[in-house]
């Protein structure tokens, strides 16, 4: 309590605060409900009741005029209206009904009924009205339901919602997941290939269990931890595990559920997030895909409304400054992207989302880890490696690892095998890069010997170039994502830092296929559609990126790297036309010095595709060691001057 004579303090000034700014918000929204309730209920008679009323309104001496005529059908006489229908004749001859209504004298016709039953006309009488029941419809029933949606409203406005379209039926509440600690059972022992992020972490989960520490060495833990990476490494399950190591409560969403069509809403859905955080600390909030609503404010209009995006970031932006990490009640935000450059710098900037972890598609050691954690449940042959599985699928996702290893699981059940054997999952593999076999897919004879060339090409020119990776499967069985037929390579080890020497082989094996096309049939067909396109990709970001041109030098000429996407978005925009035909030459060349190169190869050891070739006619599917096979048993003619330090080069990378 304060000492009599002290000032107030300084969080009574601000409840008092609150409480006159509340009252103030409630007068506001009183009366704007008031205005569109009656809006509302104009609106409703005016569209809705008013159609529905069909008859029209004539004087008294018009229908007694019509009835003397005899063109009144029926009638229905009330205590305050007649109403009825007149037949008025087309212009076909043939009557038409048309209703109206009309209002007798406050006395009444004491002849009117003798008159309508002269002129034959059927007529009743209406029942008087309950006036309690008319009394309850028409005017008790709608203060009913106005007095329900104002308890509604004012009571989602009462919670801190917000009035206005933010409060009213829950559309401003938060759809925020809250997992309590008790229920959270994920840990660090369910995420592999991610050691550095976790012992990144690690700091955040000691803040969480023991705030005092910090707190007592004048420390401040970061308001916002930002989790950066490719689709599928497991950001959201990295960041549910922190919470399940800190045995925290955890709120889970995504920035696309803060993105409503109608203004206000967002920021609404964000004020009420941060309350339940606030209420449930200590406890991590984490916002998956955060770039839905923290995309850049200098950009063009996006599709949405960019006042409805900008301030619920601006909301977003608020609460974590007005966010307190204190030791009575600590709260991390957690959030997650794939698409880092197009954050806004406002959300990055130091106080806000100042520590970014990125997470990248593991290495050897990790996929390892991984394919343990996915296999607990699935029973392993007991020859089964891990590690030679890890090999075989560099570049994949922790995603793409757990399908793999569900696919291979499934496969082995489809089969009743007593266990999944690594041959079933190398047939996983092949299922998620090329899709299902469609053995039902009928080649004739010429197609068949088409692609089998096309694949040994592929197959011979990556084992005798010297920076190839080594050939693990052929196949020329098609499969349902349109591949007629693949070559797969495994390579030996993680590269990070490719050489230009490597990159001009890959290219050579993009490109053996068509080479092998031209060698053997002297004409070319439409299976290199999906190597040309590859190849081009890589000889442009050579030239454009890599700065691997002489003519061009080390400068960048290509767009916005997508950095986690794999993609780049081009802008040719800040490049002179002189320059843009200066790199389609380089690429141009690029591609067809290696295109004549892998030609030059398999002319040297056309014996040993010929050898490949119809081994593959006769088994469809071989493994790598056949293309090893073939190259022995098979002599080769004299090798071109060019081709014979080809090999020489082969020799000492291989040694």
């Amino acid at each position: 309590m304060n000492e009599p004579g002290s000032p107030p303090r300084k969080d009574n000034r601000d409840d008092e605060k609150k409480r006159q700014e509340k009252g103030r918000r409630q007068f506001r929204f009183g009366i704007s409900y008031l205005i569109t309730s009656l809006l509302v209920l104009w609106l409703f008679q005016l569209l809705v009741v008013a159609p529905l009323n069909r008859s029209t309104e004539i004087p008294y001496s018009e229908f007694m005029k019509n009835l003397a005529d005899g063109r009144i059908a029926e009638v229905t006489i009330g205590e305050r209206d007649i109403i009825g229908e007149t037949k008025n004749p087309k212009p076909d001859g043939s009557p038409a009904v048309v209703p109206f209504d009309t209002v007798p004298a406050p006395a009444g016709d004491s002849k009117l009924i003798e008159e309508l039953q002269n002129a034959k006309v059927t007529y009743r009488f209406e029942r008087p009205p309950n006036p309690i029941g008319g009394f309850l419809l028409e005017y008790l029933m709608p203060l009913a339901l106005l007095g329900g949606f104002w308890y509604l409203a004012y009571g989602r406005m009462g919670s801190g919602a917000g009035p206005g379209l933010g409060g009213i039926f829950g559309v401003g509440k938060s759809k925020a997941i809250e997992v309590k600690p008790e229920d959270i059972t994920v840990t660090y022992k369910d995420v592999g290939g991610a050691d550095e992020a976790i012992a990144e972490l690690q700091e955040i989960i000691q803040f969480l269990k023991a705030p005092d520490q910090f707190a007592q060495l004048g420390g401040h833990i970061p308001k916002g931890v930002l989790l950066v990476g490719p689709p599928g490494t497991g950001k959201t399950l990295l960041a549910k595990a922190t919470a399940g190591e800190a045995q925290v409560a955890f709120f889970e969403t995504s920035g696309a559920e803060f993105v409503e069509m109608f203004v206000g809403v967002g920021a609404a859905r964000v004020r009420d997030m941060f309350e339940q955080a606030r209420k449930a600390a200590p406890a991590i909030v984490f916002i998956d895909e955060i770039d839905a609503i923290g995309q850049s404010r200098g950009g063009v209009m996006r599709l949405g409304g960019n006042d409805e995006r900008e301030q619920t970031l601006n909301q977003l932006l608020a609460e974590i400054d007005g966010f307190k990490t204190d030791a009575s009640a600590p709260v991390i935000i957690m959030a997650a992207t794939n698409r880092p450059e197009v954050l806004d710098p406002a959300l990055l900037r130091a106080g806000r989302f100042d520590r970014q972890i990125a997470i990248g598609n593991p290495d050897l050691v990790g996929r390892v880890q991984i394919l343990r954690i996915h296999s607990k449940n699935v029973k392993l042959a007991a020859d089964f490696d891990v590690e030679r599985a890890a090999r075989m699928t560099a570049g994949f996702s922790g995603a793409d690892l757990a399908n793999a290893m569900n696919e291979a699981a499934l496969l082995a059940a489809r089969h009743k095998a007593a266990a999944v054997t690594l041959n079933d999952f190398e047939a996983a593999i092949e299922r998620v890069i090329a899709g299902s076999e469609k053995r039902s897919r009928v080649m004739n004879e010429q197609e068949r010997t088409t692609v089998a060339y096309h694949e040994s090409g592929h197959a011979l020119v990556a084992e005798l170039v010297p920076y190839g990776e080594p050939v693990s499967k052929i196949s020329i069985v098609p499969h349902s994502r349109g591949a007629l037929g693949y070559t797969m390579q495994m390579p030996t080890e993680d590269r990070y830092l490719l050489k230009i020497d490597e990159l001009k082989d890959r290219i050579a094996v993009m490109l053996g296929g068509r080479a092998a096309e031209v060698v053997e049939f002297r004409t070319i067909s439409t299976g290199a559609t999906d190597d040309i396109m590859r190849a081009t990709e890589l000889a442009r970001h050579m030239v454009t990126e890599f700065g691997m041109s002489d003519k061009l030098g080390s400068v960048r000429y290509a767009g916005q790297q997508l950095q986690y996407l794999g993609r780049s978005v081009e802008d040719n925009s800040q490049i002179s036309p002189e320059t843009r035909q200066v790199i389609d030459g380089e690429v141009q060349r690029l591609v067809t010095e290696q295109y004549k190169r892998a030609q030059e190869l398999l002319a040297a050891h056309q014996p040993a595709l010929k050898t490949l070739a119809q081994r593959l006619l006769k088994q469809e599917t071989v493994s790598g060691s056949v293309v090893k096979e073939a190259l022995e048993n098979s002599p080769s003619p004299g090798l071109p001057a060019d081709c014979a330090h080809m090999e020489e080069s082969r020799e000492e990378a291989s040694g």
